[in-house]
């Protein structure tokens, strides 16, 4: 059972006016924005549920591109963020959509690069301004954004997990939680690794190198803004 603290029970300093429509909307875009990176020109925003309900009158809208934007919460250009976007050149689309038996408070980030790919992120804000991580780039995962994360994604094979962990030991780097996933067997793979020390970029570019490792992402809680 998760014990909450006082963040948990008094919800966190924001621009209101909700917790899960607002401040979990902006921890939500920021995630993927640092999953992502920050050199994109387009983003769409596809909400489910209560997001799709009410996310003009809430401000969830307003909130998901201020996180992407690089803002915290609590941010007074909150409430200017869409223009802020566009004085950036970034284009932000919306759209309902139904993303089956998830949490009402999801969306589904689509954030394209300015050098042609795509990232896409499910997450869910749970209460509180707390959110979920439920999905990157069709991998299952969970992540909460409570600590540095590494999501590696990566070929079916043998000693990859072993080559990774051991190198992340060899840096003295632990390791809090982890989790491990594929969509067959022998194709692509996938690992979500918390840890407990934040992952510098020479160490992610190291993870990349490694044979069989197709993409490394490092989620590290931080506020750095756009």
């Amino acid at each position: 059972m998760r014990n909450y603290g006082v963040f948990d029970i008094l919800g966190p300093v924001m621009i209101g006016p909700s917790s899960s429509h607002t401040a979990g909307a902006a921890r939500i875009g920021k995630m993927a924005r640092n999953i992502a990176g920050p050199d994109f020109d387009r983003v769409e925003f596809h909400l489910h549920g209560s997001f799709a309900k009410t996310y003009k009158g809430h401000g969830t809208d307003k909130a998901l591109v201020a996180g992407v934007m690089g803002m915290e919460p609590h941010d007074l250009r909150l409430s200017r963020s869409m223009e802020i976007a566009e004085e950036n050149e970034i284009a932000i689309d919306f759209y309902e959509i139904d993303l089956g038996a998830v949490h009402p408070n999801t969306v589904k980030v689509v954030i394209h690069s300015r050098k042609g790919s795509k990232t896409e992120v499910t997450a869910s804000s749970v209460g509180g301004g707390n959110i979920v991580v439920s999905e990157i780039n069709g991998y299952a995962i969970k992540v909460r954004g409570e600590y540095p994360a590494i999501v590696i994604m990566h070929q079916d094979r043998p000693g990859v997990i072993s080559d990774v962990t051991a190198l992340l030991s060899k840096n003295r780097i632990n390791i809090a939680k982890m989790r491990v996933g594929r969509k067959e067997k022998g194709l692509g793979a996938s690992m979500v690794i918390e840890t407990d020390e934040v992952i510098s970029d020479s160490l992610r570019r190291r993870l990349l190198k490694m044979y069989n490792i197709d993409t490394v992402r490092v989620i590290n809680p931080s506020r750095e803004e756009f």
